[in-house]
């Protein structure tokens, strides 16, 4: 059976350019996984084009709400280490609950993914 994973990427900035780079690497990494034989959920690929319609948009609730039901559901959790993940609230919020719900978590460094760190 294919394993389910729930990718974490750091999302928020004031930049827009850095926002745009980070969802591109979300996007990158997932599709590198789903060709490895995985079932991927990527909040930031899924929401980053959403966010644009959604009203109160930066509300982190919101987007941790939206996104909670796929994390309950997948089984395992992969951190992707870009420049200021270890300083994200929603990734800190994301690694509570999969302890919370004993779902292993795994770290992807960037360049394992020819990412770059950015």
């Amino acid at each position: 059976m294919k394993k389910i994973i729930y990718l974490c990427v750091p999302y928020s900035h004031k930049s827009k350019k850095v926002r745009e780079h980070r969802a591109m690497q979300a996007d990158l990494v997932a599709a590198r996984l789903m060709e490895m034989g995985h079932i991927v959920f990527s909040p930031i690929s899924h929401s980053h084009r959403i966010e644009p319609f959604v009203r109160g948009r930066s509300r982190l609730n919101f987007w941790l709400e939206q996104d909670q039901p796929f994390l309950e559901i997948a089984d395992e959790v992969a951190i992707l280490k870009l420049d200021g993940w270890d300083k994200s609230k929603g990734i800190a919020h994301e690694m509570l609950v999969a302890e919370r719900l004993n779902k292993p978590i795994f770290y992807i460094e960037p360049d394992d993914f020819e990412c770059g760190g950015g």
